[in-house]
């Protein structure tokens, strides 16, 4: 699988890279698209909140740029300075998007809980597995438990990616409905936002795919040192 696995995972570099830059070439297409009801994307949050019935998540600016993100465990709508400030369909689509997964949190939708329970998991798992899995591979002859113990820890933050793709495909459909039902943006902007989105969406699944194809490579390289 060695070989395989290189053509593969060159293929989803690929693949991330143009998505990747598919989706900023998207956003500074879409952030020149002004809105006609010249609202922010501060102010497109706050309404959004305000119509799910939502009062205690708070609307803040975050530094850097698509570092845009909510956090569950101070209630907070992170929007970047491009989006916070700025009053076109890119910084509506992501600020709606962020606000739908506050919505998520409010009725406990059971996707975001599974990931928000895997967060403190991850975030230990990742500052050591690949050093682990690096001393399982050269250690398989000798202690091939250490890999199979490196490769459950990254099964699990495998698993974390798989189980936010519904996550953010979710926020996305909610963002883009109640733009929608809201009559926030005029078709022209819709679109805009509707496609900012779709862009966003892939790359969390070239995330899932590149994860996915890494795991079964070490497994392929743990199935093979047994069967030696």
């Amino acid at each position: 699988m060695g070989s395989g696995y290189l053509i593969l995972a060159g293929l989803i570099m690929l693949f991330s890279w143009l998505v990747s830059s598919r989706l900023k070439s998207k956003f500074e297409l879409y952030s020149k698209l002004q809105l006609q009801n010249g609202m922010s994307g501060r102010e497109i949050a706050e309404k959004m909140l305000a119509d799910n019935g939502i009062r205690d998540v708070r609307v803040i600016s975050t530094p850097g740029q698509l570092t845009d993100h909510y956090n569950p465990a101070d209630k907070t709508v992170n929007l970047s300075e491009a989006v916070y400030n700025h009053r076109n369909a890119a910084a509506a689509a992501v600020a709606a998007h962020e606000c739908g997964h506050a919505v998520q949190h409010a009725i406990g939708y059971e996707w975001l809980t599974m990931r928000s329970a895997l967060v403190p998991i991850v975030s230990v798992a990742s500052n050591y597995v690949q050093w682990i899995l690096l001393a399982g591979i050269l250690m398989i002859r000798t202690f091939p438990q250490l890999l199979l113990v490196g490769i459950v820890i990254f099964a699990a933050t495998t698993l974390f990616t798989i189980i936010t793709l519904p996550v953010e495909y979710d926020a996305s459909n909610r963002a883009l409905a109640w733009l929608k039902n809201k009559n926030m943006l005029n078709p022209a902007e819709y679109a805009g936002a509707e496609d900012s989105l779709k862009w966003a969406a892939r790359t969390y699944v070239v995330a899932a795919l590149g994860s996915i194809a890494t795991l079964l490579y070490y497994i392929s390289i743990y199935s093979g040192s047994r069967r030696n």
